[in-house]
């Protein structure tokens, strides 16, 4: 059953003043983003809003999350513009129909938790990749560079740009970095009023009023057409059909890795959970339905989802709204936007490449030692300099690989002596009492890629527990990078409500992994016990220091 749905039952006026705002304000920051994927996808600006509008209302009214917002996103861009280029604009029509028949079918085959079987190296691996490509591809427009036409290939593109650095205009530039420091301004200081909006009025403005020399969206592609988009009838041709089948699997899977992530990041902001299952089968329809209208493929949108819970989001009707939002300016103001400039929409796709990229996360992956990092750099290389789908296929070999090194590794036989009964004693519960003030959840097995989600149902019972948990970790045989940060994000949700986090019995690779990564950034160091025992004399000192505050 889709969000929507279940909302309808308690929907009230209250809820519905929430979501208009939250809508007109996320549709309003999804307008400059939605024209800009476009055009550096090689698609006309219109095309970027017809998807913002058709897959946008249609992700929020059959989808599995309540504040997800659907539509164009930056991770498309390069799979898209290499489509468009092999294959022409019908060819990426017939895609992303494809993209969105196999997405469908992950939804209704209740595929949707195999996204949990991607690590996290992976993930940021392609994800810096993807924003390293996107950042390459608005250099020229940023500057004003006089090239006929950008190559395709990473290293072709940089040394083309590098060739023709003295034939930057000085006007363009000006525009660019203007816009650039107006959005980081309102970012730092300024939360609350969306940058892009500002940057892209003021922009535009400033184009009109002192006549300045600028590529606009008007002089490249003649401006924007007013009015409800034609309905185009996709042909399929088969031959094309069987060279397309790679592409479309492509987008499916980064259509359905980006969507489930980014409904993770709404159910943490929100505290909802959402159903991977439903969210992808809306995925799937929206991207059957959007090359009717001209549309580009489409996926949840990170940045506009938070942008949409911060501005009050309760229920898909905000996701809605942002998408008839989106209409009513293609109806309306549609003519108006023939002077933005080409150099303000490079400049916040510069900002949306550095926010996709997740680079603080780079530095707690290299600290993990050498295994998670080789995953880390041969999907992100891949990306840049090979392909996205060979770059997740290796990254996943190599993952799996280091799984079974690692479960291998935590394998031992050893001989039971008196002094491991003696020790024993410390770590067992059976003969030791839990005080009120404290609860104990145990993790058993290797806690990696793949079953990091059974930690989830812990974290929908925090308002429940009391002010100390204790996580015992004797049994945990092995630990990865995604482990580790499920665990590093279950103490901070903790310590947000109040609550504190106590580690104990990690045997010797955990606790190593632990240390490189410095988990004592979420955790105390003196939280991390040896044994259990431990443990309950250390949550009497936390408790008292939690009553007196």
């Amino acid at each position: 059953m889709p969000k929507f749905f279940q909302c309808l039952k308690d929907y009230n006026l209250k809820t519905f003043i929430a979501d208009l705002i939250a809508g007109v304000t996320v549709g309003l920051v999804a307008l400059p983003l939605a024209m800009a994927f476009a055009i550096s996808s090689g698609m006309p600006p219109q095309a970027g809003i017809y998807c913002a509008v058709v897959t946008g209302f249609l992700i929020s009214f059959l989808g599995g999350s309540m504040t997800q917002i659907g539509g164009p996103t930056g991770a498309f861009v390069v799979v898209v513009a290499g489509i468009v280029t092999q294959y022409g604009i019908q060819g990426l029509f017939l895609c992303t129909i494809m993209a969105g028949i196999i997405l469908v079918v992950l939804g209704l085959t209740g595929m949707g938790t195999a996204i949990k079987f991607i690590p996290r190296p992976i993930v940021i691996g392609f994800t810096n990749g993807i924003a390293l490509l996107i950042a390459s591809t608005q250099i020229k427009d940023f500057f004003g560079l006089k090239i006929d036409k950008v190559p395709g290939e990473f290293t072709d593109r940089m040394e083309s740009l590098f060739e023709n650095a003295g034939t930057f205009s000085v006007e363009e530039t000006a525009v660019g970095v203007i816009s650039l420091l107006v959005i980081l301004f309102f970012v730092k200081f300024v939360k609350k009023v969306p940058g892009t909006i500002v940057a892209l009025f003021g922009a535009t403005l400033a184009v009109t009023l002192l006549n300045l020399d600028v590529q606009t969206i008007g002089t490249k592609f003649g401006g924007i057409p007013a009015g409800l988009p034609e309905i185009h009838i996709v042909q399929w041709k088969w031959t094309m059909v069987r060279s397309l089948i790679g592409p479309a699997i492509t987008v499916a899977m980064l259509g359905a890795i980006e969507s489930l992530l980014s409904a993770v990041v709404a159910d943490r902001m929100s505290g909802d959970k959402h159903n991977p299952n439903t969210e992808l089968f809306a995925q799937g329809v929206a991207n059957l339905l959007a090359p009717a209208f001209g549309g580009l493929p489409a996926t949840g949108a990170i940045a506009r989802t938070a942008t949409n819970i911060r501005s009050g989001a309760k229920t898909p009707v905000a996701g809605m709204i942002h998408a008839l939002t989106l209409l009513v300016v293609l109806l309306v103001a549609a003519p108006l936007a023939k002077n933005i400039p080409m150099a303000a929409l490079s400049a916040i796709l510069f900002i949306v490449a550095y926010n996709m990229g997740e680079w603080g996360e780079i530095p707690e992956i290299i600290r993990l030692g050498k295994r998670d990092v080789s995953v880390w750099a041969a999907t992100f290389l891949l990306t840049v300099f090979v392909d996205l789908t060979v770059a997740v296929e290796f990254g996943m070999i190599i993952a799996a690989l280091i799984f079974i090194g690692r479960v291998a590794l935590t394998t031992t036989v050893s001989q039971v002596t008196d002094d491991y009964l003696q020790k024993g004693w410390q770590h067992i519960l059976q003969d030791k009492k839990i005080p009120p003030y404290a609860t104990i959840f145990r993790i058993h097995g290797p806690f990696l890629f793949g079953s990091t989600d059974k930690l989830e149902e812990v974290e929908h019972r925090i308002p429940d527990l009391p002010p100390v948990v204790i996580l015992r970790l004797r049994n945990m045989t092995a630990i990865d990078a995604t482990g580790i940060h499920a665990l590093g994000v279950f103490a901070d949700k903790l310590k947000a409500s109040g609550r504190e986090l106590l580690i104990c019995g990690a045997p010797w690779q955990p606790l190593r992994m632990m240390k490189k990564a410095k988990f004592e950034r979420h955790v105390e160091a003196d939280n991390i016990c040896d044994n259990v025992e431990q443990a309950i004399e250390r949550a009497a000192v936390v408790h008292a220091r939690l009553t007196a505050a």
